[in-house]
């Protein structure tokens, strides 16, 4: 099955055999693509002794370890056909990936973003309050992950606002504005899980406002370790947003620039969701044998959509579970799962992690 081809099914509609079997046909197609066209890959894949004939299951691909793309350039184009280069965050001092897209690997991503998310939101367009700052997004040639996030699901806004102001600070008038003007639609909220916390939530908590966002959705991803450390629990978060909005409908997401656009959206049931384009793996510490569901171990991600670098099976610095495959009550198919946390002593990279680190 081509991407084209995959692109008109629902994202969520093939059950296991059927999904492990075009998962294992793509991932072995790209591993021996990027084998083919990345040197460093290729080295890499020999001295593990890689041999693609005896590969019968994607969880026997090898994976890179996410950090690598901080360590080395891994790319499978020429630097003529780089169309964008994506980077994590990362605080000051710190290396960050670099991925480099070409325009089909790009134009991939967001095709994909799009299948997944209006899956949980719809497809129609809606006004957009986008808790972050316009400055974000100022480098269009070079994306920040948060800023990545920001214009991949701009493409749901039809009329964009940002809450917060070049300092960071809450421009409630602006929110007023925006809030009269779309009274009577259904509203869209984006931002990564730490800002949404501290400068949207805590901002209206001190200046004694109420919003009704009664009619909203709500996305939000990036790392937790903060929120955690707060004691901060989703649950708590999305009770307190509840309280000083009315909003409801929230949705939490895992992902990551390395993978950009195979995103893991949470449903009506607080469970991270897999796609036809992309599955997790859960590994153990001790010798990284695949876990059972139900038993927590390292997060391995896997997706069918980077064709312009080697990141289609990486090894991340999270821990997670796997709560079951194709039976979650929300009548999505696929694996659905949580996510445990860092690793203990991981450095901190989640896009709300990195900015809130500045606060220590």
């Amino acid at each position: 099955m081509t991407f084209e081809e995959m692109i008109n099914i629902l994202p969520f509609s093939l059950k296991k055999s059927e999904k492990n079997a075009l998962l294992t046909q793509k991932l072995l197609s790209l591993t021996k693509e990027h084998i083919l066209s990345c040197d460093k890959y290729s080295r890499m894949m020999r001295a593990i002794g890689y041999n693609q004939d005896k590969v019968t299951h994607y969880n026997d691909i090898p994976f890179l370890p996410v950090n690598l793309f901080k360590e080395i350039e891994l790319k499978s184009i020429s630097d003529d056909e780089v169309f964008k280069i994506t980077t994590s965050s990362g605080t000051t001092g710190q290396a960050v990936s670099k991925i480099y897209l070409d325009r089909a690997t790009a134009s991939m991503q967001q095709k994909t973003l799009v299948k997944i998310v209006s899956d949980f939101i719809g497809e129609a367009r809606m006004p957009m309050l986008i808790i972050d700052s316009p400055a974000t997004i100022k480098d269009r040639t070079m994306f920040s992950a948060r800023g990545a996030g920001i214009l991949g699901f701009s493409i749901f806004g039809a009329d964009k606002v940002y809450a917060l102001d070049n300092d960071m600070n809450l421009n409630f008038h602006a929110i007023e504005v925006f809030l009269e003007k779309h009274s009577s639609k259904r509203i869209l909220l984006f931002g990564f899980t730490f800002m949404i916390w501290m400068h949207f939530y805590k901002e209206l908590l001190e200046i004694d406002k109420k919003l009704n966002l009664s009619d909203a959705v709500l996305i939000h991803g990036g790392g937790w370790k903060k929120m955690l450390a707060q004691s901060v629990t989703k649950e708590e978060f999305k009770h307190c947003l509840n309280d000083i909005c009315s909003i409801k409908s929230i949705h939490d997401y895992y992902g990551m620039v390395e993978q950009t656009g195979s995103i893991y959206m949470e449903c009506e049931h607080g469970n991270l969701h897999t796609s036809i384009f992309s599955d997790i793996i859960t590994r153990r510490h001790t010798d990284f044998s695949v876990c059972n569901f139900g038993e927590k171990g390292i997060i391995q991600v896997v997706s069918v959509l980077p064709e312009s670098y080697p990141g289609h099976s990486l090894l991340t610095e999270d821990e997670g579970v796997i709560l079951g495959e194709d039976d979650c009550p929300c009548g999505r198919y696929g694996k659905y799962f949580e996510v445990a946390g860092r690793l203990k002593n991981a450095e901190i990279r989640g896009c709300s992690d990195t900015y809130a680190a500045q606060f220590n």
